[in-house]
């Protein structure tokens, strides 16, 4: 058993796989970034080391950085956590050089299962039925054209190294190809260090179907619940739960049984998820994704297992503690796990809502859980994903699941950034969602959002005074911190940044109506017009990348472009002017 874990991830799931691990009894190193200084996940590891920088790249994707801390910690072990390097097999082999366990599945599994195209073949050699699509890389939006035209329209770009819905673009005509393959390319170098992508059949209205399994090094591999994830918005999962309601008697042990196979088709070890599309009583694998998913709540609280657990003990070389029969026996009840994310869901939008968080109070109650990577007082970077945190339920069927839900979220309060949560209750409280008649487009194509609103509470101003604060000091890389009685900065009348500065002399000049305002935080990737040139309200006039996401800006104005005041690369602020039309 390992006596000291290094956590290469952040947030909600590092903090996560730090809990079980001090359950065991095994001590926890954390590692973060320039921003995640005081992160949550940092305050509760006994250690933590520097990665330096702000952004993913330049910190939890450092690979030479993340093998410093290994190495200053003495740590024996790396749990990956899910996204940046969970899927990475170079990064994977690395830490098996070192002579340190990877708390996941082996570097050739990753390979085969992490890349999209080959995954498909390893389902297929499995047994397991795949959608139609590619099984090479794509490598020019001809290739793309011509799949669409034999296949017919829409078509999905993936990412082959991806997963989660980052870097897949759904395209509806052979004109829209060459700007989605642009798009889908970049989102996907961005999240996950690598460009690759392919394409598949876009089935019409499906569902999402996963399943959790886990496999030891000695050949064993169970599955452990079916989840629906079908309540999606942007190809995100916004609502999961398990077990996958309302299938056809007797097909859940089947849909199973092939995620089975087709991990043993790689020799597959450590949690790892397989998921299906199914319509109309067919389903067709999709992906694997070899780690750990956001969703694993959902599986643990219908059979009562930790899987973080599961996952240490099996890479220690333990043996799965349970037969496929005996978890089985384990499922009761329904779960509901709901994502609270920093976004804005009014009119239907989503657009990410960075910012520091006033105030979280969660919910409590008999079946309510929620996991978390913030505190009161934390900040959600525009740089990294805008997950807050889970909330789980339990019930002893479904209709109590929805109930308990609806109560835990209505008792939630978050103020200092919008959230999901009017969204959430929105699809929970839907006839289509009770009934089981909703698919992964049901979201964007059907439910109304039109009228929900999202309100961003100020937070309190503190009051003047001695006060005690924690400062921060490294040595060597390594956190240590220092408590000490210091006056108060400040008083309570905030300073007018020049950002916001510029905000109002664009409310005074009733700029509003022509220009082109940033929403919120985030990085311009494209600049789609010039100046002097023509647009029609609706018009795509600016691309801003926020949280991993692309959000293409339009024109509220017809007319013609005055200015442009920003160009690829720039950051830009809630308010900001960007493009001025006259």
């Amino acid at each position: 058993m390992p006596k000291k874990i290094l956590i290469a991830n952040r947030g909600e799931i590092a903090v996560r796989v730090i809990r079980t691990a001090r359950e065991m009894g095994i001590a926890t190193v954390a590692v973060y970034s320039e921003l995640d200084r005081d992160a949550l996940h940092v305050r509760l590891a006994d250690e933590a080391y520097a990665l330096g920088g702000e952004t993913a790249a330049q910190s939890y994707l450092n690979t030479e950085a993340i093998l410093g801390a290994i190495k200053k910690s003495g740590a024996d072990a790396v749990h990956p956590g899910y996204g940046f390097f969970s899927e990475n097999a170079d990064f994977a082999q690395a830490i098996t050089d070192l002579g340190v366990a990877f708390i996941g599945p082996p570097p050739a599994a990753i390979v085969e299962m992490g890349d999209k195209v080959s995954s498909r073949k390893a389902a297929l050699r499995g047994g397991a039925p795949i959608v139609p699509g590619t099984t090479e890389f794509v490598n020019s939006a001809a290739e793309i054209v011509a799949f669409g035209t034999e296949y017919g329209w829409p078509v999905a770009i993936k990412a082959a190294f991806g997963g989660g819905g980052r870097g897949m673009k759904v395209v509806k005509d052979a004109a829209s190809v060459q700007e989605a393959m642009d798009s889908a390319k970049r989102e996907s170098k961005a999240f996950f260090g690598r460009d690759e992508i392919y394409v598949e059949r876009y089935l019409t209205w499906p569902r999402h179907i996963e399943v959790q399994l886990v496999g030891d090094k000695h050949g064993n591999v169970v599955w452990v619940s079916l989840r629906d994830c079908s309540a999606q918005r942007r190809h995100q999962k916004l609502i999961e739960e398990a077990p996958a309601p309302g299938l056809p008697a007797g097909l859940e042990a089947k849909i199973g049984e092939a995620a089975v196979k087709a991990a043993r088709a790689v020799g597959y070890y450590n949690a790892g998820t397989v998921e299906f599309i199914y319509q109309d009583g067919d389903f067709f694998f999709l992906e694997m994704n070899t780690r750990l998913q956001v969703e694993h709540p959902v599986s643990e609280m219908i059979t009562g297992l930790d899987l973080v657990e599961w996952q240490i003990r099996v890479a220690d070389g333990e043996k799965l503690p349970l037969t496929q029969k005996e978890v089985d026996a384990l499922r009761r009840g329904h779960s509901i796990e709901v994502r609270i994310n920093a976004e804005n869901p009014a009119g239907g939008k989503f657009l990410p809502s960075p910012g520091t968080i006033s105030t979280l109070k969660a919910p409590d109650g008999f079946g309510v859980r929620f996991d978390a990577g913030y505190e009161s007082g934390d900040t959600v970077s525009q740089y990294y994903d805008n997950l807050i945190g889970k909330l789980i339920v339990w019930g002893k069927d479904r209709p109590t699941a929805i109930a308990r839900t609806i109560r835990a979220l209505e008792e939630m309060k978050v103020e200092g950034v919008h959230t999901t949560i009017p969204a959430d209750l929105a699809i929970l409280r839907h006839p289509d969602f009770a009934a089981v008649k909703h698919s992964t487009k049901w979201v964007e194509e059907t439910l109304d959002l039109s009228q929900v609103g999202s309100q961003v509470a100020p937070g309190q101003a503190p009051a003047a005074g001695l006060v005690e604060k924690t400062t921060t000091v490294e040595v060597n890389g390594k956190r240590f911190e220092v408590k000490a009685w210091v006056p108060e900065s400040g008083g309570t009348a905030a300073p007018v940044t020049r950002r916001a500065a510029r905000t109002a002399a664009a409310s005074s000049t009733g700029g509003a109506g022509g220009d082109v305002v940033a929403p919120m935080q985030g990085t311009i990737v494209k600049v789609l017009v010039e100046v002097g040139q023509e647009v029609k309200v609706g018009d795509a006039v600016v691309v801003l990348e926020a949280m991993k996401m692309e959000n293409q800006l339009q024109a509220e104005k017809a007319g013609s472009v005055k200015s442009i005041n920003v160009k690829p690369g720039d950051k830009v602020g809630s308010g900001d002017v960007l493009v001025v039309i006259a």
